[in-house]
């Protein structure tokens, strides 16, 4: 796959010089301690693998270093309900081609935190634009329907995206919705790098898919552990629960 030359981040390196204790968290994780370079070479890229592999410290580590809050929201949220995040993203070089418009992270995770912050901000400080901007109060509308409403109405063309597993709140329609909202920003020159378990999202004709597992190898979406989990469970539930219980 050759590079996209309208992507708005081109790679991402590790300064490894600066390091000192390459024994201590986050460094002494093994995705981040065998970690030279990453190239970005689609408008969507997928960060698949195994629960403590390092996607969310990784993902996280990216968005804190273009200035964005841990916990979710644009580069003009500051705020902190508290303070878990790793100091990986002062050691990483983001490359970029061309200037994002806009940038938002959207983290499942702390998603209740960024919504009661655009809420705290239009009943203490009378930001009430912000109703407008994120389609209203967050907080009246299920997870999942909040999430879309935020894409749809925050997420504009030539934006640079970083969600962490978004499915967390999202049904199986919901996930096949927010494939379409992702398909149509890319036709308008935004880009997406999504953390997630979802082979829906995964599926995506577009993307990318780099394997944490296998640090950051790329791969194809029917060899991803998570495809072939999914196929061979669903293809035989009752043989699967049988060799699982029995």
């Amino acid at each position: 796959m050759s590079i996209n030359n309208d992507l708005i981040i081109k790679k991402i390196t590790l300064d490894k010089d600066r390091i000192e204790d390459n024994n201590k968290y986050p460094f002494n994780i093994e995705l981040v301690k065998n970690f030279e370079e990453l190239t970005f070479q689609a408008p969507v890229t997928f960060f698949v693998g195994e629960n403590g592999v390092g996607k969310s410290t990784f993902i996280e580590a990216i968005a804190v270093a273009l200035g964005l809050p841990a916990e979710g929201g644009t580069q003009n949220f500051q705020y902190q309900t508290k303070n878990t995040t790793s100091n990986l993203s002062d050691y990483l070089h983001i490359y970029t081609y061309n200037k994002a418009k806009t940038k938002f992270f959207l983290r499942a995770e702390s998603f209740y935190n960024f919504s009661s912050e655009v809420q705290r901000l239009v009943e203490e400080d009378n930001f009430h634009n912000l109703y407008k901007v994120y389609g209203g109060n967050l907080h009246e509308c299920s997870h999942g329907e909040s999430f879309i409403q935020l894409v749809q109405n925050k997420f504009t063309d030539h934006g640079l995206y970083i969600l962490d597993e978004p499915e967390a709140a999202l049904s199986p329609q919901r996930q096949l919705s927010l494939l379409c909202l992702i398909d149509e920003l890319v036709q308008n020159g935004s880009q997406f790098i999504i953390a997630t378990h979802s082979p829906i999202l995964i599926s995506y004709r577009n993307g990318q898919i780099l394997d944490l597992n296998n640090e950051f190898a790329e791969i194809s979406f029917k060899d991803t552990e998570i495809y072939k989990l999914y196929k061979m469970y669903l293809d035989n539930p009752e043989g699967m629960q049988h060799h699982l219980f029995d």
